[in-house]
């Protein structure tokens, strides 16, 4: 069997940019939208991609272009049979008539953008949706006979007390999510936040909503797999774990980033100059870099050490981590606590 190989597809327009966001995304060029789109398509058929066995479309807001001329994008993806292919959500803007043509292009996973079920949190991130969209959103996966779905949360924001958070805990699993995925609320230079310290999260408040979060979906059948990854059996995110495996990956489209055997690169990072440089055939790639030998080594341990199978005994010194670690004589994994050390632990790596 071939090795697994992903395609990562940037979308680039939102409506609106959260206050915690600093990716490539821009709310004033809807007007590129389809020369975008169009570009897309001339870049990945020029590509002369293998089969692959992941795509993941993200952003941004991919339901914010033109359903069909993202189903035409994914369907100049080649893929394996039974590959994992998923679609990023806004859940004000999905429709069951908008899944079902995802769903014939191929989709067969969504990752619901939830963030909250409390309205006032929502309003601190910075975000438009409302609680009953995401309801709305889950039943129209269910109406379009999507077999997979993520719900996406942030925990941290400003006013959010350990009662709200439970709160988003459980209307998410109320919906019977087959995969959610709980981000610490992070700090990125250039945000509104950043710029707001009153706003910034406190760490031990981090830590006790982490470790809500890991009882009660733990308890709820979904299994942990990497630090904010939870799972029911046979849902993890395949393109994900790609990533953390140091696997091969091409990315398509503005600032996304490509991997192929230790060598990486990333576009241009403006929809402009994307579509520009497709249509005229120059190369999207705007820098790369190219890792050593034990470089790519000690990441690939970074990695692992978040992930559930953990890494060989002889790459990490216990010593001093009690709490912080368990093994079977084999491995070493983070326990919970672990969990909310991981960078530190890492640090001991070898």
């Amino acid at each position: 069997m071939s090795e697994p190989f992903g395609v990562y597809v940037h979308i680039p327009f939102c409506s609106k940019r959260c206050d915690y966001c600093a990716f490539a995304t821009w709310t004033d060029r809807g007007h590129l939208q389809q020369a975008y789109l169009d570009a897309l398509v001339a870049d990945i058929v020029a590509a002369q991609l293998p089969p692959v066995s992941s795509v993941f479309v993200g952003g941004g807001t991919p339901t914010l272009v033109d359903p069909d001329g993202l189903a035409a994008v994914l369907r100049s993806i080649p893929t394996v049979d039974g590959a994992e292919v998923t679609v990023e959500c806004n859940p004000d803007d999905v429709t069951v008539e908008m899944y079902w043509t995802f769903r014939e292009a191929g989709v067969n996973r969504v990752s619901i953008g939830v963030q909250s079920m409390v309205p006032s949190v929502l309003a601190s991130l910075g975000r438009t949706h409302v609680p009953d969209n995401v309801v709305r959103a889950v039943d129209a996966v269910h109406a379009a006979g999507i077999p997979t779905f993520n719900l996406d949360l942030i925990y941290g924001g400003a006013g959010e007390t350990l009662d709200d958070w439970r709160a988003t805990l459980d209307g998410a699993l109320a919906l019977g999510p087959l995969h959610v995925s709980a981000y610490a609320l992070t700090i990125e230079a250039g945000t509104p936040l950043a710029l707001e310290p009153e706003r910034h999260p406190d760490d031990d408040d981090l830590a006790d909503k982490y470790e809500l979060a890991d009882e009660l979906l733990t308890a709820a059948g979904l299994a942990n797999y990497e630090v904010s990854y939870w799972a029911r059996p046979g849902h993890e995110c395949r393109h994900n774990v790609l990533y953390w495996q140091q696997g091969n990956y091409r990315g398509f489209g503005s600032a996304a980033h490509s991997h192929r055997n230790g060598r990486r690169w990333w576009n241009v990072r403006t929809p402009e100059r994307y579509i520009a440089a497709v249509q005229s055939g120059e190369g999207t790639e705007a820098a790369g870099e190219t890792l050593d030998a034990e470089t790519q080594r000690v990441e690939g341990l970074q990695l692992a050490i978040r992930m559930r199978d953990g890494v060989p005994v002889a790459s990490l010194n216990p010593d001093g981590l009690d709490g912080l670690v368990e093994t079977d004589g084999q491995r070493v994994r983070l326990t919970r606590a672990g969990r909310l050390l991981a960078n530190e632990v890492s640090l001991r790596l070898q």
